[in-house]
């Protein structure tokens, strides 16, 4: 394909790396200096310019494109840009959001603004967030197969029963596969009789059920679906999200929010949250609504360093369980490094989902994993593709490609996969793949 990325900052940087190993890239940056600089960080094309101009999308020949992805900073720069592309050509339009009153009015009417696919970045942190709240001993967790099937990644840490054990003593679930390990931030195939040590990074996927027996394994205090004391710091856009998210699963999650008049429109809008309003640096405070009981303090502030201060007050009063939102990417190491449970990165997060959308064709799903070192696929296999018709243990000798299937779903129903098991026609194959073998595996479906 012919992919214009409109936004070279970390979100357009992402995907243009993504998909520049398989599609033709040109990156339009307002910067001149991070134009030139992507040059020299990816194989793409960049021009420097108004992305939203008919001079500069005719530069980076929209006409003639497949797909626009305009993934600024700016919400209303995105939507100029995709209406802009839809004069010059008909290429899939893609635009990234902030606001949910954009989502809403796009979600209302097919195809306005000229966009073809709208990903709102505060909605897709919340669901994130969302998602690792329901499985509290997880760092990540995504679903498969229109939920049949999950992968979770967890961080053994030096109490875990499961550090010092080999991956055979580890994966005693039937319905669960141990498909990746990484370990000081390289990715390991396991095998068997691979050791576990503290401070490794585990992935598995399988049924719901057997995640969360395994998420208990890794971590005995914490009890899946059982964190119902949530305390989320920050009325912003994510924390009313993430809020109103869990109101659906009929949790009452407290948020506390410094504002009067935010405070005041969060409590109209969420009944069922208990709103609080003061300032959350306040460790008085704090300790009067004792809320070092939570089970989960969630940090959605606007700042980086507000965040940080909260989480750190929030780990040092006794919370068991910190996820923090953190915007800049220079930071999330920082967060993690001090001892905050999970740190969400927003641009990471979108980047994920328009990459995902971009692979449709090819795959029903994907995760990314420890900054694209691996992907997670949903591959839908057809008659003659070269995965079909051959036990896996033949197909995993059989290539260089690095890649774990951790589960297959066949009319409806899971089947947990074994060196034996034969590939079919329409099944649903769910498999760990090394970021440098997608394009093998790709091919081969």
């Amino acid at each position: 394909m012919h992919v214009v990325v409109i936004g070279a900052g970390e979100v357009g940087t992402s995907i243009a790396g993504s998909l520049s190993s398989d599609h033709e890239v040109v990156v339009v940056d307002v910067d001149e200096d991070r134009a030139e600089q992507l040059k020299y960080e990816i194989d793409v094309l960049t021009i420097a310019g108004d992305g939203t101009t008919s001079d500069i999308q005719t530069a980076a020949e929209v006409g003639r494109a497949d797909m626009v992805i305009a993934c600024t900073d700016n919400d209303q720069t995105n939507l100029v840009a995709c209406g802009t592309a839809k004069t010059l050509g008909d290429g899939f339009t893609i635009a990234r959001v902030k606001s949910t009153d954009f989502l809403r009015t796009w979600e209302g009417s097919e195809g306005a603004f000229g966009v073809d696919f709208m990903v709102c970045t505060d909605l897709l942190t919340a669901e994130n967030i969302v998602r690792v709240i329901g499985l509290p001993a997880a760092i990540d967790v995504d679903p498969f197969a229109s939920g049949m099937v999950q992968m979770a990644e967890f961080e053994i840490a030096e109490e875990s029963p499961m550090a010092g054990q080999t991956v055979a003593e580890a994966d005693r679930f039937e319905s669960l596969t141990f498909v990746g390990l990484f370990r000081n931030g390289e990715l390991t195939i396991p095998r068997g009789d691979t050791g576990i040590k503290a401070g490794d990074r585990a992935v598995v996927i399988g049924s719901p059920e057997s995640v969360q027996a395994f998420a208990t394994d890794v971590d005995p205090r914490t009890t899946p679906d059982d964190a119902d004391d949530i305390v989320i710091v920050g009325g912003s856009e994510i924390g009313y999200q993430t809020a109103r998210l869990l109101g659906e699963r009929e949790l009452q999650p407290r948020i506390i929010e410094q504002d009067p008049d935010r405070a005041r429109w969060l409590a109209e809008q969420l009944p069922k949250a208990v709103v609080m309003e003061h300032d959350a640096t306040d460790t008085e405070f704090l300790s009067r609504e004792h809320v070092d009981e939570a089970d989960i303090v969630v940090t959605a502030l606007r700042a980086d360093e507000k965040n940080l201060l909260v989480s750190v007050l929030a780990k040092r009063l006794g919370v068991d369980r910190v996820i923090a939102v953190v915007d800049s990417p220079d930071y999330v190491t920082v967060f993690e490094e001090i001892g905050i449970d999970i740190a969400i990165n927003p641009r990471t997060v979108t980047a994920e989902e328009i990459t995902r959308f971009t692979y449709e064709s090819v795959a029903e799903n994907i995760a990314v994993l420890e900054n694209d070192q691996a992907e997670v696929l949903e591959l839908e296999l057809t008659e003659g593709c070269g995965l079909v018709g051959r036990p896996i243990s033949e197909l995993v000798a059989d290539t260089d490609a690095r890649f774990v299937i951790g589960a297959i779903t066949r009319d409806h129903q899971l089947v947990t996969p074994r060196g034996d098991t034969v590939l079919r026609p329409g099944d649903h194959v769910i498999l760990l793949v090394d970021s440098d073998s997608v394009g093998e595996i790709a091919s081969m479906a």
